[in-house]
């Protein structure tokens, strides 16, 4: 039987790729798939937003066309798009956070709509895209705090200035396919993810990283809203998932859409069933507490229903949360001390390949 994710990765042989946001948690992970695949692969970004970073620990640096630059710097995008003509592009560069964006909510904007703007801007005015995924959140959705997971065509209002900031991202793509690329060789589809964990994530105001850090801190966790449901995953579920979509509608436009990608319904659990794993996984007899900080509104309940990329594509999920968080204890550990991170990437994706 043909492994189906081999042969996905078989199609980005030699294919220009462009990627924006690369140098985060998410991007590079897509890079260093595209990388292993043959693709040649250029990344559009600030640096690094993390000190320390996956980019530089996974070995990234030098191995690809690597373009520092604000997504916010239309010049400077169309630039990129004339020289490298990309054939598909994955639009990850963002204001990730939502308690950054009670923040800085005019940034959050400016980089996560008129950066969407830009980037379909510059597809518009380029031929050379045959296909384009904007990567989005789970969170574009107006949350009703519902039991069951949201659909594909329910109302997109975020409620915070990331979430919000999102779905007008979703909107902007929606308004471009109608007036600009309907017409055009270029399919669109927009991808909105559930919570990923994985291997190299630094950021701030995260469970995981929130967890690792206390753990190298010799500290208890602290956890803000442990009964609070979000649909966990780990990395690498939605990135396949998004190269699927991309490959999928390069050869058939049929295929385009908007997409929910998210784990099961057995693996959407609370906050503190998560880090319950974590502390498994990592041993040592670590322990976690509940400490709220007074911070500002984050959604209690949160699933997705993905009925219709297992419909479309007859996708399903790899790796359970449970699997998910013990290759993040895996990757954190060789980190910690001194192991051959690439090495280590390359043994989780070819892993997850072949399951």
């Amino acid at each position: 039987m043909k492994n189906k994710k081999r042969e996905i990765l078989e199609f980005y042989r030699n294919k220009k790729v462009l990627v924006t946001g690369h140098t985060g948690f998410k991007g590079t992970w897509l890079c260093k798939i595209l990388i292993n695949a043959g693709a040649e692969v250029t990344g559009y970004a600030l640096e690094p937003p993390t000190t320390p970073n996956v980019f530089a620990v996974g070995g990234l640096e030098g191995k690809m066309n690597s373009v520092i630059g604000d997504i916010r710097d239309y010049d400077r995008l169309r630039e990129v798009f004339e020289d490298v003509c990309p054939e598909i592009v994955f639009h990850m560069a963002a204001q990730p956070l939502v308690r950054y964006s009670y923040e800085h909510p005019r940034y959050t904007y400016e980089t996560n709509v008129m950066g969407t703007v830009n980037i379909c801007e510059c597809i518009r005015l380029n031929p050379c895209v045959k296909s384009f995924v904007n990567i989005t959140t789970d969170k574009v959705y107006k949350n009703n705090e519902w039991e069951w997971g949201y659909r594909e065509n329910e109302a997109l209002d975020g409620f915070d200035p990331y979430s919000n900031s999102k779905s007008c991202s979703e909107l902007v793509t929606h308004s471009y396919i109608n007036s600009f690329f309907s017409d055009k060789q270029v399919a669109v589809s927009t991808a909105r993810a559930g919570n990923v964990i994985g291997g190299g994530d630094f950021s701030v105001d995260r469970i995981i990283p929130d967890c690792i850090r206390a753990v190298e801190e010799g500290k208890e966790i602290i956890v803000r809203n442990p009964y609070s449901v979000r649909p966990y995953q780990h990395v690498l579920e939605p990135l396949f998932a998004y190269l699927m979509i991309a490959e999928k509608q390069y050869n058939d436009k049929i295929y385009a859409g908007f997409f929910n990608v998210g784990p099961d319904e057995a693996d959407c659990i609370t906050t503190g069933e998560l880090v319950n794993y974590f502390c498994e996984k990592w041993g040592n007899d670590i322990i976690w507490m509940t400490q709220g900080d007074g911070g500002p509104h984050e959604a209690n309940f949160l699933k997705l229903d993905c009925s219709k990329i297992k419909s479309m594509f007859k996708w399903k999920p790899t790796w359970n949360v449970e699997k998910a968080v013990e290759k993040v204890v895996e990757w954190t550990k060789v980190y910690l001390s001194g192991g051959d991170v690439e090495e280590c990437m390359t043994n989780q994706i070819e892993s997850f390949i072949e399951e």
